[in-house]
């Protein structure tokens, strides 16, 4: 199984990239918005974290092997995740994939039910599935910050937001209160670079 490839970003289409990795150009699916994130970076070396799936039917006699592309392993399990509810699939999920995977765990992590019916592919009836079958594994996805945002932070950054999730969550808190306060503390525009200053920064608020 091929969990990651890095190269040459050397064209994007509008459902796949081609990644240049001597000697070979491997074809890379995308969602829409990993496609817009990465449009602007031909020419330039990408690293992205795959998933590998097998298209076609053995009865119909033939069977392609694809890779699916994600610029974080997050959006990749988030990814996983979505494909495993009935109804939705590696096809669907990609097409579904117009927004941040944060904002998509926001819908439903909250029900939004019709947020949820809004995106390319997914009816009422789809949507309940997801809500039923993932809402209790969203908290963590919700924490992911934007594109855009974290491209001011570095690693540490994450890690301490996941760290400082996982305490709360150890001292009691549901998942969803502790992805509130996190995300709360956060908008204060304050940069934490330990797990002490942001639990300190969240139970100062609190308190």
């Amino acid at each position: 199984m091929i969990i990651t490839i890095s190269g040459k970003l050397a064209h994007v289409t509008e459902t796949a990239v081609g990644i240049e990795s001597a000697p070979f150009e491997y074809e890379v699916l995308v969602a829409d918005y990993t496609r817009r994130q990465l449009q602007s970076q031909i020419g330039e070396t990408v690293r992205l974290h795959t998933l590998d799936y097998i298209e076609g039917n053995a009865q119909g006699g033939r069977l392609t092997p694809r890779l699916v592309g994600f610029q974080t392993e997050p959006e990749r399990q988030f990814f996983d995740l979505f494909c495993s509810v009935d109804g939705v699939g590696v096809k669907k999920a990609l097409r579904a994939m117009v927004r941040p995977v944060n904002e998509l765990a926001i819908l439903i992590d909250q029900q939004d039910a019709k947020g949820l019916s809004a995106l390319p592919g997914i009816g009422p009836a789809t949507s309940e599935r997801i809500i039923a079958k993932l809402r209790r594994k969203m908290p963590r996805f919700a924490l992911m910050v934007q594109q855009e945002i974290a491209a001011d932070t570095n690693d540490a950054s994450s890690e301490v937001v996941k760290e400082t999730f996982d305490a709360l969550v150890t001292l009691g808190h549901s998942e969803s209160d502790a992805r509130k306060l996190i995300d709360d503390a956060i908008a204060t525009g304050k940069k934490f670079k330990d797990i002490e200053s942001l639990l300190t920064a969240i139970y100062q608020r609190t308190g």
